[in-house]
């Protein structure tokens, strides 16, 4: 399955906006998808679980 969401709030990290959206339950699940690769931040492959976020930045991610 496919995800892609914008970031509409400020001062939140990667993990803590996947499980915003509902995309993971539990923070560990989250950061193994970015250690795995499988989540990009504007088109490219993001491997900072603590990136901040701002407004604008486009996520996409490839689930099972």
């Amino acid at each position: 399955m496919r995800h892609e969401f914008k970031i509409e709030e400020p001062g939140i990290t990667l993990t803590q906006a996947l499980k915003f959206k509902g995309i993971v339950d539990s923070g560990g699940q989250g950061k193994a998808l970015i250690a795995d690769g499988r989540v990009r931040v504007n088109g490219e492959v993001e491997l900072r679980k603590r990136r901040q976020m701002v407004v604008g930045d486009v996520v996409e991610l490839e689930t099972e």
